[in-house]
C-alpha cells in the first residue's frame, strides 16, 4: 500500500521472489516523493519533492536494478554542490576530495583529513548506514570510526574544518538534519552527504524524479507485479485476503486504518510518533539562467544559500522554536542548466525550499527569494511564474508527509532508534503478515527504498 520508494522496493522484492505481488496508491499517479509536474506553465516540468539523489545512486538495492533499461537516466552536474558565499565567492564540494580541498583554501587539508576514508570506502559505509541501527555492520572498524563523528552536533564536528568556506560547506549538508545544529546525531548528515557527493555525486533523472518511479514500475511489471492508482485504503480489512500486507504509511496512519486490531500498547507508541519540522516549498519557471554573483554556482545543479556556519546554525534553531528565520536556509535546485528537456527551449525552471515548524501556516515565500537575491541579484526580474507548497499542501498530496515533514518524522537520535518503535525488526507489527517499510521505518527518510527492502526482506523470512 503506498507507491513511494520504499512501496516500490518492497513490491519489487516480492515479485521477485516469485509472489503474485499489487501495489495499491491512492493517488492517480505513481511514484510518493518521485512525482514530477507542470507546477507554473505548460511545458515547464517541475519535482513536486525530491529533486536530487546520492542516497538512490548510494543504494545497494537499487543500484542492483537494471533500471537503466527503463529509461532511467542519471545526470551528473559537474560539480555536485555550490555553496555561495557575501562577496561573490562561492565552497564547491567537487567528485575529487582533494578538488575540493584545493577550493577551499590555505586549511582546505582539513577537509581531505575528515572525509577521504570515507570516500574511498563508501559502498561499504552506505551499505552500513542504509541498514537497521541494530544490525552486524559490514565494515565494523569503519563503522567506529564514522560512529564517532556522527554522534556528534554539527558544530562540535565544524570545527574540525578551519575557514569559513569549509565550514559553511559542512554546515549545509548537515542542515539535511531538519534539527538544530547543536543536537547530538546531526553531524551525521553533515559527513553523509559530503561524502556522497564525492562518492557517487549529486545527481539528477533526466526528465524528472517521476523517471525514477516510471522505471521502478516498468521494473516491477517486468517482474509480474500489478500497480492501481486511485486506490486509497481506509480499513486494513479491505487488503484481505492477502498472506503479506506491506505498508508504506506513516505511523499515525497505520494506527488509523488499523484501528480496532492492533494490541493496544503498540497502537499508542505509533500514535506517540513524532513528526519534525517542515518544508515550505517554491517553484519558478524563469527566462533566462539564475544570474549568480559566483559563476562556479551554474556548475551545479544544488545550491545551498544560507551564508556562515553561524548563520545556519541561527536559521536551523529557528524552526525548531516555533519560528522562520529572516534569513532562512535554503536548498536550491536548477536541473534545466544540465536537463534542457525540463523547460521549452531557451527557458528554465528552478525548486527551492526552506525549513518551517511543523503544520506552519505562513508564507516564507519573499524570505526565500530574497536570499537567492542576496546570491544572485536580479533573479526576481527572471520570474515568469511561481507555485507555492505549503506545508499543509505537501500533506495533501502525499498523508505520510504530516505537517509538511519530508523525513517521515524527527531524525534525532532517539528517533532513529526507535522508529517507529524500538525493536531488533522495526518493519514487523504485531499483526500477522503485516509490515511497514515507509521513511518512517529505518533508515529514514531519503530516496534509497531500503525501508522497502528490508520490510520485504522479515516477510519473505516469514514465509519460510
Amino acid at each position: 500500500m503506498g507507491s513511494g520508494p520504499n512501496g516500490l522496493a518492497a513490491a519489487i522484492v516480492l515479485a521477485g521472489a516469485g509472489l503474485r505481488t499489487l501495489v495499491r496508491e491512492a493517488k492517480p499517479t505513481l511514484g510518493g516523493g518521485l512525482r514530477s509536474a507542470e507546477l507554473t506553465l505548460p511545458g515547464f516540468v517541475h519535482d513536486v519533492c525530491s529533486a536530487v539523489h546520492p542516497l538512490a545512486c548510494s543504494s545497494p538495492f537499487f543500484r542492483s536494478l537494471p533500471l537503466g533499461r527503463y529509461g532511467l537516466e542519471w545526470i551528473q552536474p559537474a560539480a555536485p554542490l555550490a555553496h555561495p558565499l557575501d562577496g561573490g565567492t562561492a565552497a564547491i564540494l567537487e567528485r575529487s576530495v582533494e578538488e575540493t580541498a584545493r577550493g577551499l583554501g590555505p586549511h582546505g587539508r582539513d577537509w581531505a583529513r575528515l572525509f577521504a576514508a570515507f570516500a574511498r570506502h563508501w559502498d561499504a559505509l552506505a551499505a552500513d548506514v542504509l541498514a537497521p541501527p541494530l544490525h552486524i555492520p559490514r565494515s565494523p572498524l569503519m563503522m567506529a570510526r564514522f560512529g564517532l563523528k556522527a554522534l556528534l552536533p554539527a558544530t562540535v564536528l565544524a570545527r574540525a574544518l578551519r575557514g569559513t568556506p569549509a565550514r559553511a560547506l559542512f554546515a549545509g549538508n548537515a542542515a539535511h538534519a531538519f534539527l538544530p545544529l547543536q543536537q547530538p546525531g546531526t553531524a551525521a548528515f553533515g559527513v553523509l552527504l559530503s561524502v556522497a557527493g564525492h562518492a557517487v555525486g549529486w545527481p539528477i533523472a533526466r526528465g524528472g524524479s517521476q523517471r525514477f518511479a516510471d522505471a521502478l514500475v516498468a521494473h516491477l511489471r517486468s517482474l509480474g507485479g500489478g500497480v492501481e492508482t486511485g486506490a486509497p485504503v481506509e480499513r486494513l480489512e479491505e487488503l484481505r485476503p492477502a498472506r503479506i500486507v506491506v505498508l508504506d504509511l506513516g505511523p499515525h496512519q497505520v494506527a488509523r486504518i488499523a484501528r480496532g486490531l492492533l494490541p493496544e500498547g503498540y497502537r499508542r507508541r505509533l500514535e506517540r510518533y513524532r513528526y519534525g519540522s517542515a518544508a515550505f516549498k517554491l517553484d519558478w519557471a524563469l527566462d533566462a539562467p539564475v544570474p549568480w554573483t559566483a559563476r562556479d554556482c551554474l556548475r551545479s545543479a544544488t545550491v545551498h544559500l544560507g551564508g556562515t556556519l553561524e548563520e545556519i546554525v541561527a536559521s536551523e534553531a529557528a524552526h525548531e522554536r516555533g519560528e522562520v528565520h529572516e534569513r532562512p536556509f535554503v536548498l536550491f535546485v536548477q536541473p534545466t542548466l544540465f536537463d534542457p528537456s525540463r523547460a521549452p527551449p531557451g527557458r528554465h525552471t528552478a525548486w527551492a525550499y526552506c525549513h518551517v515548524p511543523n503544520g506552519w501556516t505562513g508564507d516564507a515565500s519573499d524570505r526565500i527569494e530574497r536570499q537567492v537575491e542576496r546570491f544572485a541579484p536580479g533573479f526576481r526580474e527572471r520570474i515568469l511564474a511561481r507555485s507555492v507548497i505549503t506545508p499543509a499542501e505537501f500533506e495533501r498530496r502525499n498523508a505520510n508527509l504530516v505537517g509538511g515533514d519530508v523525513n517521515g518524522g524527527a531524525m534525532d537520535l532517539a528517533q532513529v532508534f526507535r522508529r517507529p518503535v524500538l525493536g531488533p525488526t522495526p518493519y514487523r507489527t504485531p499483526l500477522r503478515g503485516v509490515y511497514l517499510c515507509s521513511a518512517s521505518t529505518p533508515p529514514g527518510g531519503g530516496v534509497h527504498g531500503m525501508g522497502g527492502y528490508f520490510a520485504a526482506q522479515a516477510a519473505l523470512a516469514d514465509l519460510g
